[in-house]
């Protein structure tokens, strides 16, 4: 019987910062060794380029730069081994992974399996490795595996008939809602099927569109789950293992507060925003306050990632802005401690409308305009046609008769739209800060969004979550506002960090936007299901065409309204191209827009 003590470093190592994550990497062997008497410490995936590198891979001079930091880690390496990731270039290049011991490399492994599927694209960069690495260390036959390995059977398999006894699996593995119950059930079955405990260490953080929950996992030899790391914090994690038993014993490990799903996402979300904003450094993030349900949860996320110092809200109010909106903005943004400026639409709306009135007058009906269906497919704006009285209706109105001679419709909407786009981009070119986008997954799937307008942005948190997803968390967030989110990265809770710990009876999201009926306000009286379906049923549709790839078949069978899903269908696909001009968000679902969906933009398909 052998005991082995071994440290995981459940870190991020950023895309591209190579010099940086060399020294991060040892000044944790450091630290483990002296701190904690590991005798090993494992990294994640591509430790030293960060995941995914993409087309850095391609650049001689990259390439060059980890395998420099790979000897500097390797010199370093004395009463303490190391195993970590980092791209290996031998005329082609392999995702490799070598274990750094006594002042130099022992070996070197190529992951076998590489993923081409959803997000990854690793057999584009490259070659696949054929061997799994089994070695003793320190007295354990341990195998050597990277990620995508432990998830096909045949690597665990070779690793297990050369008498491993503990497997280490370094990961790079995005979130998804799914995702933590898969890689649990699978890890389990493949420690039963080869008879071997497995270390599995992931990676954790935002890097553009991708997060990486962390939640590294140890798993006995008969399955059995021995500690599950938190999703989303960084944490060096000690472990012994015991080669007697093949059963680990998690030292100290920290323990996720709250495993909840609305826990996990917010988690992540908050992790996406202010790793997105600090590794672009970025000073802090401007939003437009709407006073609704997306513009407000956005703000919950940025003061917590960021703290409310580096938020700045903007109210754009017009006159089709209720007082109900314009109060609650101000009273989110004073709950929160955040400035909040109020810049009135009016003005460059009138200048826009006096501008082009003789044009659009001489271009005809403005719905027979192509550039009308462009921003918001016609057919999903039902009740566009009753905006020409109500846009006219006001004496006083850019769009009354005296000055428009035509009556208005979605064009005007649009301009409103993008009146707010022009000033939130010219602040965030002033300040520096990064506009933040408010849209949800629900308002991309069907376009229900301006491009140009409230589509402008940076980085948009939302993105990925549907409309009913951005209500629960706005609930859960509100429940959670006496202890926090329980978030320890730097920005915390932001609340907590200016020392304003909200008291229980304090909403972080004033409970009336929670309960309005969303709107647009860009003409009186408007809601969003003016023309779409109430959003729990658009949603459980979009959730079928684009997360499932259901036919419009198999969703009318299901029990959706023929004529209900051929338009949302329509929507979507009509859509591409806007969804291609968007900001980056995290992704959180199974198939979320961008790399994990890519869609033609032109084509024939409905």
């Amino acid at each position: 019987m052998t005991i082995l003590r071994f440290a995981l470093a459940q870190f991020d190592f950023p895309v591209g910062a190579v010099v940086r994550n060399g020294e991060r990497v040892r000044e944790l062997m450091a630290e483990a060794r002296d701190r904690h008497g590991a005798q090993l410490i494992a990294f994640p995936e591509l430790t030293l380029a960060g995941y995914p590198p993409e087309d850095l891979l391609l650049r001689p001079s990259f390439l060059a730069a980890c395998e420099r930091e790979l000897g500097a880690v390797a010199a370093a390496a004395h009463g303490i081994a190391a195993y970590l990731g980092h791209p290996h270039a031998l005329g082609e290049v392999y995702n490799g992974a070598s274990l750094a011991i006594d002042g130099a490399l022992a070996f070197t492994v190529h992951k076998q399996a590489l993923p081409n599927y959803t997000v990854f694209d690793e057999k584009r960069y490259f070659r696949p490795g054929h061997e799994s690495m089994v070695r003793d260390f320190a007295g354990v036959r341990v195998g050597w595996l990277v990620c995508e390995d432990i998830w096909e059977p045949e690597p665990a398999a070779r690793a297990a008939a050369q008498g491993a006894e503990l497997l280490i699996v370094i990961n790079a593995s995005p979130f998804d809602l799914e995702k933590s119950a898969q890689r649990e059930e699978l890890l389990a079955r493949r420690a039963r099927e080869t008879n071997t405990a497995i270390a599995y260490l992931n990676g954790v953080g935002g890097q553009d569109d991708l997060l990486f929950d962390g939640a590294s996992l140890l798993v006995d030899v008969d399955g059995r789950i021995a500690a599950r790391a938190p999703a989303f914090v960084d944490a060096l994690l000690l472990a012994e293992f015991d080669s007697g038993s093949r059963r680990f014993r998690a030292i100290d490990w920290p323990v996720e507060a709250d495993p909840s799903r609305q826990a996990r996402v917010y988690a992540g979300l908050v992790r996406g925003v202010r790793d997105y904003v600090d590794k672009n450094r970025f000073p802090g993030v401007l939003l437009g306050l709407s006073g609704g349900i997306d513009s407000a949860l956005t703000l919950a996320l940025a003061v917590d990632a960021l703290g409310a110092d580096r938020v700045l809200g903007v109210r754009l109010p017009s006159r089709f802005t209720s007082d109900l909106s314009n109060d609650l903005a101000e009273v989110q943004a004073r709950t929160l401690g955040v400035e909040l400026l109020t810049i009135p639409i009016g003005p460059p709306f009138a200048g826009f409308v006096e501008v082009l009135a003789p044009t659009l007058a001489a271009a005809g009906k403005p719905s027979m305009v192509r550039g009308a269906g462009l921003d918001i497919p016609v057919e999903s704006l039902a009740g566009a046609s009753c905006a020409s009285t109500q846009l006219a209706s006001n004496p006083g109105s850019p769009l009354s008769p005296q000055s428009s001679a035509l009556a208005g419709d979605v064009t005007e909407e649009n301009i409103q739209s993008r009146c707010r786009g022009v000033i939130l981009m010219a602040l965030s070119n002033k300040t520096g800060r990064m506009l933040l986008s408010t849209g949800n997954k629900s308002e991309y799937a069907v376009g229900y969004a301006t491009i140009y307008g409230d589509m402008c942005g940076g980085y948009a948190p939302l993105k990925d979550c549907y409309k009913q997803l951005v209500y629960a968390l706005s609930r859960w967030r509100n429940a959670v506002a006496e202890r926090g989110t329980g978030d320890s990265g730097p920005g915390k809770s932001g609340l907590e960090a200016e020392g304003r710990g909200l008291k229980s009876d304090v909403e972080v999201i004033p409970s009336a936007v929670i309960d309005r009926a969303p709107s647009a306000e860009l003409r009186d009286n408007q809601t969003d299901q003016d023309s779409l379906p109430p959003y729990d049923v658009l949603d459980a549709l979009l959730e079928r065409f684009i997360d499932g790839e259901q036919s419009q078949a198999e969703i009318i069978a299901a029990g959706f309204d023929e004529a209900t899903v051929r338009r949302i269908a329509r929507l979507v696909l009509a859509s591409e191209y806007k969804r291609r001009q968007a900001a980056p968000g995290p992704k959180i679902t199974t198939r979320a827009f961008g790399r994990d969906r890519r869609y033609p933009i032109t084509s024939g398909w409905r």
